[in-house]
């Protein structure tokens, strides 16, 4: 079917101030003068990290959620139409900021954030089906991230279900905690893709064994693609009842900077995948040098590049 889109990346936006190195091994004394490096401004959230890695990779990429009526939104418009990132569901919410964040960076790439939400917090049901025919215009949805969504968590099963209605894939990520299984199960048959961290899924199921977790989101009512990332281990994924795929790791090209993102690219270069009809195996191991990619540069985008370099990374053969 023809479509003006790929995917809207939707969800958590975010304004970052990057500071590095940060001694994070340590408690930070009260008026202590710590010297960094030259601080820098980019952007953060899902849609920022998921919607840029998409948009080099060559998907026709939009973008959907809440800025405030500030500065730091005409910083993210900036941005996103540099990227060529669809804007015109970059809508302004005026009761309250852009969402920002401060990521605090140590020598390793291990980062601590400071962050106020935000507009995003306040993205609800009727904010996604008032824009039904824009969704219908995409073949796929990419929302993050699942426990920081208050105003929509209670409505997302209804939600999700719309937005299959008019032929968009929904692919769903989490952050922080991951949130309870209970908030997420009654969403899980109506996502197409989820794919959460490990420590998100162990908050949420308790359990530490990835396919023992698969099983538990499954057996929740989760019938599309799961799987866990396993960070510098790769992930598992399955793309039905059966066997679970195992993805193996992808050697990043360079020294770890910044770990910050790599996520949100895993799960931004998995849906690219998916989309572009590759296997379940040949996408997750596309996500996987995303993410690999991703911690070699200061910032969760700086290091992204084009399909063609990530699938060599990749070692496929496309």
């Amino acid at each position: 079917m023809n479509k003006a889109f790929d995917v809207v990346v939707c969800g958590s936006c975010v304004v970052d101030v990057l500071v590095r190195p940060v001694p994070l091994d340590r408690a930070i004394g009260g008026g202590e003068l710590l010297p960094t490096e030259p601080m820098q401004l980019t952007t953060g959230g899902i849609v920022s990290n998921s919607g840029i890695t998409l948009a080099r990779l060559g998907m026709r990429t939009a973008a959907f959620t809440y800025v405030g009526d500030d500065q730091w939104a005409e910083f993210v418009r900036s941005r996103y139409e540099a990227e060529g990132i669809d804007t015109s569901r970059l809508l302004t919410h005026t009761k309250t900021g852009t969402s920002t964040t401060v990521a605090l960076i140590a020598d390793s790439g291990e980062r601590t954030f400071l962050h106020a939400v935000g507009a995003p917090k306040l993205l609800n049901k009727g904010a996604f089906l008032s824009q039904l025919d824009f969704f219908a215009q995409s073949h796929a949805m990419l929302l993050g991230y699942i426990s920081l969504l208050p105003s929509l968590q209670d409505d997302l099963p209804e939600v999700l279900g719309a937005l299959r209605g008019v032929n968009c894939m929904t692919a769903v990520d989490a952050s922080g905690t991951g949130g309870t299984l209970d908030e997420v199960a009654p969403s899980l048959p109506f996502m197409d893709i989820y794919v959460p961290s490990l420590g998100e899924a162990t908050h949420q199921t308790g359990l530490t064994n990835p396919e023992q977790i698969i099983n538990a989101y499954r057996a929740a009512g989760a019938t599309g693609v799961v799987g866990v990332k396993l960070g510098k281990d790769g992930a598992l994924l399955s793309a039905s009842s059966g066997e679970p795929v195992e993805i193996a790791p992808v050697t990043p090209p360079g020294p770890v900077i910044d770990t910050t993102g790599a996520g949100d690219s895993f799960i931004g270069g998995l849906v690219c995948g998916m989309l572009r009809g590759m296997s379940l195996a040949e996408a997750g191991r596309l996500a996987a040098a995303c993410g690999a990619r991703c911690v070699t540069a200061l910032g969760a985008t700086t290091a992204a590049g084009d399909f063609a370099s990530a699938a060599e990374l990749a070692g496929l053969q496309v």
